[in-house]
């Protein structure tokens, strides 16, 4: 799908912009994803493409191919490094064996809450992970949220820690992922995301895990009974742009890029938050069987992954490790 007619606002928008947009050559940037054209990625994506046209005076904008048209995660941000693509929003996950410290995102149950992972990664914190990209070939222009995860499966609800065991879960190509879930007793696989519905329709594996927005726009609940809400852990994209585009960007383009993501970031985060509030419904609504992991289980498992904890606390760096709790430590210190 593409992104370029201007609605009004956008049009007054572009009039507005006057003379910066005499510094700006026309662009298109294809924007590849693994996720279907109507999941809150693809339609923030959108929202980012009107700003970069309305802020341009109509003469940058992006185009998006959704449902890995363009291939997965890890093989977009290779074409990304490799200046054959222009943009992506994989998961943090993806990054690691590029910059081994963006895994500590991932961590078991680190975050409680959605405002702390704001916080955080808009922080000193977060930019000091975005500014390890240019050396990768990348350019990070913000966090997006992709959201708490859970469980999902078509042999049996999860109502106990010990219920995940013996599942045969889909996880990300990340060996954190891959331990996690060994560790809690799982046949962690690891699979392309681009693959997963067709394996769970061919009970190639039993379940999966993801937030609960993926769960619905990817109709998961077609070939899935059961879902516990284990959030056990919390998931953010990042909005990359290859650094062969970006240095080929005048000045004036770059700012605009730049403004363009941020308010597409904060739209983003809104989007995919007020959709998984109605998400639980709708799986609901189509069948799914959803249960609460309760704060004891959930007790249970951050006891069972602390020699995971440790080791990829270790694996992504001591100190950046601790430099993050620090940091959580303050937000937390600041929001009571």
């Amino acid at each position: 799908m593409q992104f370029r007619s201007l609605g009004l606002g956008a049009m007054l928008l572009a009039a507005l912009a006057g003379p910066a947009s005499a510094q700006i050559k026309a662009h298109v940037f294809k924007v590849g994803i693994g996720l279907s054209e109507d999941h809150p990625q693809a339609k923030a994506l959108k929202f980012f493409a009107e700003q970069l046209a309305a802020k341009s005076g109509g003469k940058m904008t992006a185009r998006v191919f959704a449902s890995g048209a363009l291939g997965n995660d890890i093989s977009m941000t290779s074409a990304l490094r490799g200046g054959t693509l222009e943009m992506t929003v994989p998961d943090s996950s993806t990054l690691v064996s590029l910059v081994k410290p963006f895994g500590v995102i991932n961590l078991p149950l680190t975050f409680n809450n959605e405002k702390e992972a704001d916080a955080l990664l808009d922080g000193p914190f977060g930019q000091k992970l975005l500014a390890t990209l240019p050396d990768k070939g990348l350019i990070g222009l913000g966090f997006w949220e992709n959201g708490f995860r859970h469980v999902t499966n078509s042999r049996r609800p999860v109502q106990r820690a010990e219920d995940i065991t013996g599942l045969k879960l889909r996880v990300i190509q990340s060996p954190l992922f891959l331990d996690t879930f060994n560790t809690l007793g799982a046949n962690a696989t690891p699979m392309p995301f681009t693959e997963l519905y067709t394996a769970m329709e061919q009970s190639a594996v039993d379940g999966q895990e993801n937030p609960a927005a993926t769960i619905l726009s990817s109709k998961f609940y077609e070939v899935q009974k059961h879902m516990v809400l284990s959030r056990h852990m919390y998931s953010a994209w990042v909005l990359l742009m290859s650094k062969k585009t970006w240095d080929s960007l005048s000045t004036d383009e770059k700012k605009t890029v730049q403004d363009a993501a941020r308010e597409a970031t904060l739209f983003e985060r809104k989007t995919i938050r007020a959709f998984s509030e109605t998400a639980l419904t709708e799986l609901k609504k189509a069948g799914m069987q959803i249960t609460e992991l309760p704060a004891a289980e959930q007790a249970k498992m951050r006891t069972k992954l602390q020699p995971v904890l440790a080791k990829f606390s270790k694996e992504f760096g001591e100190d950046i490790t601790a430099e993050m709790n620090a940091e959580l430590a303050k937000v937390r210190g600041a929001a009571k």
